[in-house]
């Protein structure tokens, strides 16, 4: 290793624009720039590394603040950059960008150009190995976003502690077009979500880890670097993102994971604490090294200008102003070889060796001074040794001569002194190491009683909390055993009531029954009414015809016999005859409007009754009605009975499953805590061990007792729900059987009640008719006894009046004659006036009443079209509403055997693509840029062979987990514009882009929803279907020659 170096965090600020919410709610600029390292906000003054503008552009970020990170990992240093900053500052859009775009890509896309460029620029000795890791932290679990089955890492540390994430795959790559393609395959699969002020937010913190090595062909020299990009996920006040659910959950999770980093930046900054809280976090501890540690660190905090989020860019602002003051000591990651190894041994030799001589002629001059002798000062050794002040030169000579002997023994004496002060110090050291480990043993132990202690009050509150569990489990089993206890007194009250409304259902298909009895009879004896009225009609109409007739001739013969009388008197007898037939129509017609005065007063009565009938029929109608629907609100609330109760069942089991999932949470838990807390402390923490053994051994006691007392609740409970299950179905059975009846039953009343209400409508009218019928006859027979009578009168006065008229032709004169003829005359002409007004009224009579039976008649084949078309209709929405229902349930279906096709063929194609055959590294000369950029390496256990400037070179195999490339391209908001004046249409097509791809969204996610459909398309089929599409279109695109580094770059 080099030597070590120290360097602070490098702190950048960015501030990007106004959102479009932020201007629509009139808010403030709260920032202020004084220069390109100086940010002021609410009267205080920040000072960073760098600090952008709003109009800052992504290439200008990059150079400033990235660019020679690059050149240090080529060197074998490590290097970090990360993005702080609460939500929807910007941090993704800095780290990522629009990938595929060259204005607005960001750090990863440009940093992974860059190292590439660098490599192409390189010696051609050099030979260099890059793998890349792509995993997040959600929820503070690790997931591997390129195995999406790798869903909980662990952190481990290596043999030099440092802390990596073991078991995350690691992808080799060879271009920049490879390192894009596992980007958008690890972005496919990030977690991210909708919140009021983020539409694409990060719910993870993603890092992207690349990894370089590089070896010299020539001198075998070998450097490793390791850069890490993380994109952190931005804090958020759930009062501003309305985080609900699941949403919420993450929240806290990024808010506490923050803190810790937090923690650990306030800790590192202080310099005095002697603890730093990097396992708090799994992300904190992850970046150990890049905090403090061996790496070389940038860090981008993004900002919000507006003042509706004062506080958090406040909070932003002061945590970077504490990380710059963060340091962090690097060194150069490099693997000596075995000669630079015996070069270094030889120059330490060399070094020992001077030393060695210099140590030698210090001791010779010592010697002398203490032989008393005096050294010149151009033989004193002055080189590495200084002259001490103190000891002065001896102001006379020694005249003592000192023996051999003696100055051997002081020889002797010195060394033995010398070997001890050597022992004394190897033993200082020894005892300082050991003390300095007894320290760290003490901070390990000490952590581990502090986290011991915290679990055991855990374990505590949890068992109070479970105590307050069972309590309450128990009082609430004590509250289902009386509602189930109510339920069984309900159930047998409204299996009474059952029984009643069958008993009444019965009566009421019996009555049913007999009206329909009765009904037929009616319809019977109408049919034979119908008869007798249209064979009584025919008679009446040919008598009304006749008598029509022969009045027509009366009154032709009356008008043509005056005349005749006047000139002929021979004709008396004939004009006798007639008069007579005029008085028997006369008094024949006063009879008929006398019946039909009668039968008016008849018609009057019976409509009355009929009134009343209908009056008492429609009180019946009524009371059956309020009767059925006093059933159907009795069958409601059983059902809505039967429904709380179903409800408080699955509640019931859902308590109970969540005490057993408690329970056996618990228990493991508590293994857990048992195995770790035996382990531990088995020498130093004897005491601790105790209480948790008794902690334990009552905890078991009491999981037991509780155990016992839910198994026994449990079983008691389930006998009960299973009987009252087998009620209930028993009751929904006969529910339905006499909701059934009951609508059966229902519709046959409806008919029945239209059928009797034609039938009596039909039964009065032919009662009409049948008393028209009688009194027609009876009108016939006493115009028959008058006829006869008249006939015979006529007939006698026939007689008399001849032989009247005989004797006053023998004695009367003409005169007299003459002036009784005349009288005569206008008595006839009196009585024929009379009688054609009385017919002309009965006629206009006649013909009204045959008017209103026709128009009667004509409406009724209206009404009756009209029943059946209604009648129709109904049947025709009850086959609808059946065929509609037949075709949802063939559409769920035939949607669930679509979804399962989808999910089958694409884990078929997903488990092809993981196959166990190892990766082949494709090493990556420097010095020549590629021929064209699409030269992708070859994955899924495709061999890549390596190639250098002048020849060939065997295959260099790196083994690790085949992954499948699932990718997607999904940019998180943007920012950063290139000047003001372009500003707007460069937002324009970044928001045009992500509407694109929202629409590739939502075209693969649109399939038919239908109610009740259990299964769906998850977001890793639509990304494993939408990365095939990619990956053909990229197959086309790109050749599939392996890559040589003597061809020119594109």
């Amino acid at each position: 290793m080099a030597d070590a170096d120290e360097c602070n965090i490098k702190v950048v600020c960015r501030v990007r624009p106004m959102n479009s919410a932020e201007l629509a709610s009139k808010s403030v600029v709260a920032t202020k720039f004084q220069n390109d390292d100086t940010v002021s906000m609410g009267g205080r003054v920040f000072v960073f590394d760098r600090v952008f503008r709003p109009i800052s552009t992504q290439e200008e970020v990059y150079n400033k603040c990235a660019k020679a990170i690059v050149k240090d990992v080529l060197e074998g240093y490590n290097g970090t950059i990360f993005a702080y900053g609460q939500t929807s500052s910007g941090k993704t859009f800095t780290m990522e960008g629009v990938l595929n775009d060259d204005t607005y890509m960001g750090i990863i896309p440009r940093i992974v150009q860059d190292i590439f460029n660098h490599i192409y620029q390189m010696d051609e000795s050099l030979e260099f190995h890059i793998k890349v890791s792509y995993f997040e932290i959600y929820m503070d679990r690790i997931r591997d976003l390129l195995d999406v089955s790798k869903t909980n890492l662990s952190v481990h540390e290596d043999k030099n502690r440092v802390p990596y994430v073991k078991g995350a795959s690691e992808r080799f790559v060879s271009s920049p077009e490879e390192v894009m393609e596992v980007i958008d395959e690890g972005k496919s699969n990030r977690h991210i979500a909708v919140t009021n002020m983020n539409e694409h937010s990060s719910r993870s913190h993603s890092i992207f880890l690349i990894q370089v090595k590089q070896e010299n062909v020539e001198t075998q020299k070998k450097l490793s670097g390791k850069l890490y990009l993380v994109d952190l996920a931005g804090s958020e006040k759930v009062s501003k993102t309305g985080a609900e659910g699941t949403v919420l959950d993450e929240a806290k999770n990024i808010n506490r994971s923050l803190s810790a980093l937090g923690n650990v930046i306030s800790a590192l900054a202080d310099g005095k604490k002697t603890h730093i809280p990097y396992r708090d976090s799994k992300m904190t501890r992850i970046l150990q090294e890049s905090l403090g540690g061996n790496s070389r660190t940038t860090i981008v905090i993004c900002c919000s200008p507006s003042s509706f989020n004062d506080s958090e860019t406040k909070s932003t602002l002061m945590f970077g102003q504490r990380a710059k003051t963060v340091k962090n000591t690097v060194t150069v990651n490099i693997e000596l070889t075995a000669e630079e190894w015996r070069s270094r041994f030889e120059k330490e030799k060399e070094k020992v060796l001077k030393l060695r001589a210099q140590l030698q002629a210090t001791e010779a001059e010592l010697r002398r001074w203490r032989g008393g002798e005096t050294v010149p000062e151009n033989e004193q050794n002055t080189k590495n040794v200084t002259i001490l002040k103190e000891v002065a030169p001896p102001t006379q000579t020694v005249t003592v001569s000192v023996s051999e002997e003696e100055r051997n023994k002081w020889e002797e004496e010195r060394a033995k002194l010398y070997e001890q002060l050597d022992e004394k110090d190897s033993e200082i050291d020894s005892q300082s190491r050991l003390t300095e480990k007894l320290k760290e043993q003490m901070l390990d132990q000490e952590e581990l009683l502090s986290s011991i202690r915290r679990e055991c009050e855990y374990l505590q509150s949890q068992m109070t909390r479970l105590d307050t569990e069972n309590i309450a489990a128990k009082e609430e089993a004590k509250e289902v055993l009386q509602a189930l206890e109510e339920m069984a007194v309900n159930y047998d009250e409204k299996s009474k009531e059952l029984e009643d409304r069958a008993r009444t259902n019965e009566s009421l298909t019996e009555e049913v029954g007999e009206k329909l009895n009765a009904l037929n009879a009616i319809t019977a004896q109408l049919e034979k009414v119908q008869d007798m009225e249209q064979h009584q009609r025919r008679r009446t109409t040919e008598m009304m015809t006749s008598l029509l007739k022969d009045l027509g001739e009366i009154g032709g013969v009356l008008g043509g016999n005056v005349a005749d009388m006047k000139l002929n008197m021979e004709n008396t007898d004939k004009v006798d005859e007639e008069f007579t037939m005029a008085r028997l129509y006369v008094s024949k017609m006063k009879t008929e409007v006398k019946t039909l005065h009668q039968r008016c007063k008849h018609l009057e009565a019976t409509s009355s009754t009929t009134a009343k009938k209908l009056e008492e029929d429609e009180k019946e109608l009524d009371a059956c009605r309020m009767q059925i629907a006093q059933h159907e609100a009795k069958i409601k609330t059983g059902h809505e009975n039967l429904r709380e109760v179903e409800l408080k069942k699955q509640s019931l089991e859902d308590k109970l499953d969540i005490l057993n999932e408690q329970l056996e949470q618990v228990n493991a838990d508590a293994e857990k805590k048992r195995a770790n807390e035996g382990k531990a402390l088995e020498d130093k923490a004897r005491e601790s061990e105790e209480s948790a053994k008794e902690l334990q051994a009552k905890m078991e006691a009491q999981m037991e007792k509780h155990r016992e007392a839910h198994h026994q609740l449990l079983t008691s409970l389930r006998t009960e729900i299973s009987e009252k299950e087998h009620l209930i179905e028993e009751l929904k059975d006969v529910n339905q059987t006499l909701t059934l009846q009951q609508e059966k039953l229902q519709l046959d009343y409806e008919k029945l009640k239209q059928e009797e209400a034609e039938k009596s409508r039909k039964l009065h009218e032919l009662s009409q008719q049948a008393d028209r019928r009688e009194q027609a006859k009876q009108d016939l027979k006493g115009l028959e006894e008058t006829v006869a009578k008249e006939l015979q009168t006529l007939h006698n006065l026939r007689k008399l009046f001849v032989q009247d008229l005989q004797n006053r032709v023998k004695k009367a004169l003409e005169g007299s004659d003459r002036d009784d003829d005349a009288g005569g005359s206008q008595a006839q002409k009196q009585k024929i006036s009379f009688l054609e007004n009385n017919l002309e009224q009965l006629t206009k009579v006649h013909k009204q009443l045959v008017r209103d039976n026709a128009d009667l008649r004509c409406e009724l084949p209206k009404l009756e079209k009209r029943l059946r078309a209604t009648s129709e209709r109904v049947k025709s929405l009850e086959a609808a509403l059946k065929e509609t229902k037949e075709g949802a349930m063939r559409d769920r279906k035939r949607y669930q055997q679509e979804v399962d096709r989808i999910k089958e063929a694409v884990r078929q194609r997903n488990s092809a693509r993981r196959g166990n055959s190892p990766q082949i590294a494709k090493a990556i000369r420097a010095g020549h840029p590629p021929l064209s950029p699409g030269h992708a390496g070859i994955r899924g256990g495709g061999h890549v062979v390596g190639i250098r400037g002048g020849g060939g070179q065997g295959p260099i195999i790196r083994s690790s987990p085949q992954q499948s490339p699932d990718s997607n391209v999904n940019p998180n908001q943007q920012f950063g514009q290139a000047n003001m004046d372009k500003s707007s249409s460069s937002y324009n097509n970044l928001n045009s882009n992500q509407n694109d791809v929202e629409n590739m969204e939502r075209k693969a996610k649109r399939l038919p929803r239908l109610p009740g459909a259990n299964s769906k398309l998850t977001d890793a089929d639509i990304a494993a279907m939408k990365a095939r599409g990619r990956q053909k279109t990229s197959t086309n695109n790109t050749s599939k020659t392996p890559m040589t580094a003597s061809e020119p770059a594109s």
